[in-house]
Order: C-alpha cells, then sequence, then structure tokens
C-alpha cells in the first residue's frame, strides 16, 4: 500500500480540512463540522473542541478511508494470496505468518519506498445457496425429488477445508498476484488435492467476496484495476472453464 502522511489540518467555518500526501501528490480531505468547534494543535497533535474543552477529531482509517474514496489514490495492490487451515483447521493465518517462505522473498525482494508492505487477514464465511426452477409443463416428473434432495445435499458439502482452498484459488484466478505465478507451487493452491475433491462435486457456479463497510483502501491488481469492493464470480459450467479453474491445466495457468 503507498505510505499515507498527514500533513496538517486547516478549519474554514464549518469545514475540517486534514491535508495529507500520497506518492508525492498532496490532497486535502473535507469533514462536515457542528456549530462551536474550533481547530488547535498541542505539540503537533491536532483536535477539534467544544466550548466545554471536550476534544474531538477523525479517527485515522475514516480520513483514510474518506481519502480513499476520494481521490482513488490509497490502494491494496494484491501481490500474493495464500491460505493457513492446517490439519482438520488447525492453524490460522498468525500460525502461518511466523514461517512464511513467500512472505520472507516478497520482503528481500523489495518494496518501493513510498510503500507499506501490508497483510489482510480474513476468515471465511459459508454463503452456499441453491436455485431450483420448476417447470410445470415438463412431461417427465419422477425424477423430481430426487434432483431437489441432490440439490440440496451438494449445497452442504464442501467441508471447511474445501471452502478454503475454493475461496483461496478464486481470489488467486481472479486477481492473478504476482507471486502466486512465481511461486508455481501455489498457483492457484498449495492444495491441489482438496481442488481435484472439488472439481468431483460438479459445481456450477462460484462466487467469492470481500465485502467490507467504509475500507480505508480500494483493491487493485493489473488484471482487474482499482475495485472498492471483491466479487469473484465463476461460472463453472463449461468443462473448459471448470478445467481451467480447477487446475487440470495445471502447467498453463
Amino acid at each position: 500500500m503507498p505510505k499515507v502522511k498527514f500533513l496538517r489540518a486547516s478549519q474554514d467555518e464549518k469545514t475540517l480540512h486534514c491535508h495529507m500526501t500520497v506518492l508525492g501528490r498532496d490532497f486535502s480531505v473535507p469533514f462536515d463540522i457542528p456549530d462551536g468547534l474550533q481547530l488547535g494543535c498541542d505539540e503537533g497533535h491536532w483536535h477539534l473542541f467544544d466550548k466545554n474543552g471536550r476534544r474531538f477529531f477523525p479517527g485515522e482509517d475514516e480520513i483514510q478511508a474518506r481519502l480513499s474514496a476520494l481521490t482513488g489514490e490509497v490502494y491494496f495492490d494484491v501481490q500474493y494470496v495464500g491460505q493457513a487451515f492446517g490439519k482438520d483447521g488447525s492453524r490460522n493465518a498468525l500460525d502461518r505468518l511466523r514461517k512464511h517462505d513467500t512472505l520472507q522473498k516478497i520482503s528481500i525482494k523489495g518494496i518501493p519506498e513510498d510503500h507499506n508492505l501490508q497483510l489482510l487477514l480474513l476468515k471465511i464465511r459459508q454463503g452456499n445457496s441453491v436455485v431450483t426452477t420448476m417447470n410445470p409443463f415438463a412431461e417427465d416428473k419422477s425424477q423430481s425429488k430426487a434432483r431437489i434432495k441432490a440439490g440440496v445435499n451438494k449445497l452442504f458439502t464442501p467441508n471447511e477445508a474445501e471452502r478454503t482452498t475454493l475461496y483461496e484459488a478464486s481470489l488467486i484466478r481472479y486477481f492473478e498476484p504476482p507471486f502466486n505465478k512465481e511461486f508455481k507451487n501455489s498457483f492457484p493452491s498449495t492444495k491441489l488435492k482438496s481442488l481435484g475433491d472439488c472439481y468431483e462435486k460438479d459445481f456450477a457456479g462460484l462466487v467469492a467476496e470481500i465485502n467490507f463497510d467504509h475500507l480505508p483502501f480500494v483493491f487493485r491488481s493489473p488484471r482487474t484495476g482499482s475495485l472498492p469492493t471483491v466479487m469473484a464470480m465463476f461460472n463453472l459450467h463449461d468443462s473448459d472453464d471448470r478445467d481451467f479453474f480447477f487446475s487440470r491445466n495445471y502447467n498453463n495457468p
């Protein structure tokens, strides 16, 4: 992520201006403020204060979120996507980061001077859904109940390890991060067997989302451009699309 530096604050009647610099460019982020508040600064610490001496000021994340929304200059440039599931879910992201070879390699290769290396830790929440279309004019209705039951069973079949792998693979396919391509054993996943098991479940479609309110940045990659939220959608009806997503053509990603 680009480094964001707070320069100073100023007040124009009922508007507070936070002056920031990003990648050598200066920006002013405005905030409407109530009557009776005045701007002050003590030893470099800016604040708004009322007649009772109470102090207020927008939080750092709030300022950066508004800066990102106004300028698009605050971005999370996705370099690598990985997972930390372990055996039966025994490992979390912090456990893996303590001995993460790829993270070390990214650090060694160097981060641009005007950027910071940032990590975004995500926990996956299942949101499976099944859509059933009833045809009242169907001539053969003998298999209707069995097909509906099969769809419902498939809805809850993927276990947590498979969901984690599917989510990881979805984000890698979506962003095409440079370090996932560089380290072939992690493109699209370090758990190819799990993807193979998922392939057999015959998914028709897959959606992986990253959606937070008021994130202080937009997501970015060479493939996607800048995005305020992420919705990676894959239609897996076609056999070629399925082979590509589940890495049956693994040597030609």
